[in-house]
């Protein structure tokens, strides 16, 4: 494709001849106000600063590059992270980050925006060494493309990028607090549902506990040095990690026969739910129900509903809507527990039956809009990361200047 009248392809080395050649400073001679900044501290894709952390606080022992205000930073370890971003002040960075200063060539913000499009994605993706941590050296990265506009072309095109990627950015901004909304309005939902307000007026309801509609049980972890317990089973064997979503549908861990058998492991039914008694983060208090026969380990406490007492899926309701409850109920140290008779415990408000049926063909219903909309979120995230790229290609092919743009012819000699 054909570069605008008075733009030049050349690469990165003809455009920043002394790329990677950079000042270097030892850690023992940093002050401890001195910014010192690390490829963590950087946001993939977005180029948000996550955190501008000090010596004082972060006295490193390596030496690093010297920048300063207004260079471009590249981040050269695993480039296709996309790490750039333009200091606000100067500092010091890990030699894993590339300080780019501006020339008579090229601006800063061009740079930093031709850093991010997807052709020098592209060109990063197969010009980069080493398996575990490819880096982009420097002689491959002085010869990436560069589409070089000259410079009145160069501002006004940066100008236009800052104004259209804000915009896309608050769109962005917009999408991804829309998650956390539905979340909210499903636990509504569910706490609706579980205090009459999804009911009609006038209906008696009572409080049962987990114990008076089902029974509950727990498993066992066979000897982990056993081999005969774990080699080419097949018998599903689960952990509290599968409880993180409404139901568990397939499972990596298997145990054997030979460890059903010999350790007297129960195995429950599809249908049967599942409550986190302890694990790591979020996960105790969480509920899931099996749709598969199965068996647990101690960390899980599995709850066989008597359907002729109540409706399974209205007491999976209640439990879904108790987690904060049930995670109170733990106790414990540092890693609080919860164990069978507390589970048992759990409070039941409870509507004749047939208010149970429409209780829960009501959450089905609200929930599945709530589906539909996270799916449409999802796609329209997609969309806006899709539209940054293009964006940028289109800006670097000279076509977001105006048209009566004046063409200085662009000279790329020393």
């Amino acid at each position: 494709m054909s570069l605008p009248e008075g733009w030049v392809e050349t690469t990165l080395g003809e455009v920043i001849p002394n790329y990677a050649k950079n000042k270097k400073i030892n850690s023992n001679e940093l002050l401890d106000g001195t910014w010192v900044l690390e490829l963590e501290d950087i946001e993939k894709h977005s180029s948000k600063l996550l955190k501008k952390v000090m010596y004082s606080e972060r006295q490193s022992k390596s030496t690093k590059n010297i920048f300063d205000k207004g260079d471009v930073l590249y981040g050269k370890l695993r480039p296709y992270l996309n790490k750039v971003i333009i200091a606000d002040s100067s500092g010091v960075c890990t030699t894993e980050i590339i300080p780019i200063k501006e020339n008579e060539k090229v601006i800063s913000k061009y740079l930093f925006y031709v850093l991010k499009s997807s052709a020098f994605l592209k060109y990063v993706e197969f010009s980069t060494h080493g398996l575990n941590m490819p880096r982009l050296g420097t002689a491959s990265a002085k010869k990436a493309p560069f589409p070089l506009a000259p410079l009145k072309e160069q501002k006004q095109i940066a100008q236009k990028l800052d104004q259209v990627l804000a915009r896309v950015e608050r769109i962005k901004m917009a999408l991804d607090n829309i998650p956390a909304t539905i979340k909210r309005f499903r636990q509504s939902v569910l706490a609706l549902a579980t205090s009459g307000g999804l009911s009609e007026e006038g209906v008696k309801w009572e409080t049962l506990r987990v114990n008076d509609v089902a029974k509950v049980g727990t498993g066992k972890t066979p000897l982990k040095s056993e081999t005969s317990f774990y080699e080419n089973g097949t018998v599903p064997w689960l952990t509290s990690s599968v409880t993180g979503k409404d139901f568990v549908i397939d499972t990596d861990s298997y145990v054997t026969q030979k460890a059903v058998d010999e350790c007297k492991l129960r195995i429950f039914d599809k249908g049967t739910l599942l409550v986190a008694m302890y694990g790591e983060g979020k996960t105790r208090g969480q509920t899931t129900e099996l749709t598969f026969p199965a068996t647990i380990n101690q960390a899980c406490a599995a709850i066989m509903v008597d359907e002729e007492k109540i409706d399974k899926a209205y007491l999976k309701i209640r439990l879904l809507e108790n987690y904060m409850e049930t995670r109170r109920l733990a106790e414990g140290g540092n890693q609080p527990n919860l164990n069978l008779s507390k589970v048992r415990s759990i409070t039941v408000p409870t509507p004749p039956r047939e208010e149970q049926k429409a209780i829960v063909k009501k959450v089905e219903t609200l929930f599945t809009l709530a589906d539909n909309l996270e799916k449409r979120v999802n796609q329209a995230q997609k969309q806006v990361d899709r539209l940054t790229q293009s964006i940028l290609a289109k800006a670097f092919r000279g076509e977001l200047i105006d048209e009566d743009s004046i063409y200085e012819p662009v000279s790329i000699e020393n």
